[in-house]
């Protein structure tokens, strides 16, 4: 069978300080993965701004636009379209007023809007004050098919939940983006266990994206980067990003290998669904 390669890209950045100048940067890095020939390409969470929940303030409900008809996906579904690539856009969601979520939009080569995930599980805790912010996720676990496969979303506190890491690899999944925001702290020793983890756990490959750098604003949390692609053996593919510079992370996945450690453990044909009922009944 000949390979089937992809190439997929990341992008870590730091915080402009206005909305508009971050879609620039982002746009520009679009521009620049284009030129490197990626195929599919992952943003940070809440892209187009700060991480805002290390405080609680009704400001940044300002934040929020409509997806997928709000000014930013159309923009993102038209530099989908001029460079053939799949998107993955997390941003500030809002229903209706009053009604936010913390959704990624998932745009396909052609510039389709396919659909979008958004974040399940919300932290409210010190410096992740989330659920001032956002309502839990109520779409499930979708994958959606795009022009470079079976593509899930999982956003960044979800990482620590394998339940939906499991449910997007039921659903199909062959890669699955994790864009987060997550700073120096507890996290970082988790940051390279769990999500290759989840990679090992149920035979697909993982982007995952951190943010970059101080937002001086809201403290000192200092935001460690070290995104990073991984296979379905939970190897790194290529090195990891830098855990201090904004970056553009290019690299090839070779979707082949799916299939092949799936047919070495049978983690799906030897799971006992029948035993598992206490998950959701306790």
């Amino acid at each position: 069978m000949p390979d089937r390669i992809i190439r997929g890209a990341l992008v870590q950045t730091t915080w402009t300080g206005d909305k508009q100048s971050m879609i620039d940067k982002h746009v520009r890095y679009v521009e620049q993965a284009a030129r490197e020939g990626a195929q599919v390409m992952c943003f940070q969470e809440l892209f187009y701004g700060p991480y805002f929940c290390q405080i609680q303030d009704p400001q940044y409900y300002g934040l929020t636009e409509k997806i997928p008809n709000g000014p930013t996906v159309k923009l993102m579904q038209d530099l989908a379209r001029q460079y053939g690539m799949v998107l993955i856009v997390p941003m500030y969601e809002e229903e209706q007023t009053g009604v936010y979520y913390n959704t990624a939009a998932v745009l396909d080569a052609d510039g389709k809007f396919l659909g979008k995930y958004r974040k399940t599980h919300i932290p409210q805790v010190k410096g992740f004050w989330e659920k001032f912010y956002f309502r839990p996720g109520n779409l499930g676990y979708p994958v959606f098919e795009t022009a470079v496969g079976k593509v899930g979303v999982y956003i960044c506190y979800d990482r620590h939940f394998p339940e939906g890491a499991r449910m997007l690899g039921l659903h199909g999944a062959e890669l699955v983006f994790i864009p987060s925001a997550t700073s120096r702290g507890l996290s970082m020793h988790l940051w390279d266990i769990e999500q290759r983890s989840h990679a090992i756990a149920n035979g697909y490959f993982v982007g995952t994206i951190n943010r970059v750098g101080v937002e001086a604003e809201f403290g000192a949390n200092d935001y460690y980067g070290s995104s990073y692609f991984c296979d379905p053996r939970g190897s790194y593919v290529g090195e990891k990003g830098s855990d201090k510079e904004e970056q553009l992370i290019v690299r090839d996945l070779n979707m082949n290998l799916i299939q092949e450690v799936r047919q070495t453990w049978q983690f799906y044909r030897d799971r006992r669904p029948e035993l598992y009922t206490d998950i959701v009944a306790l």
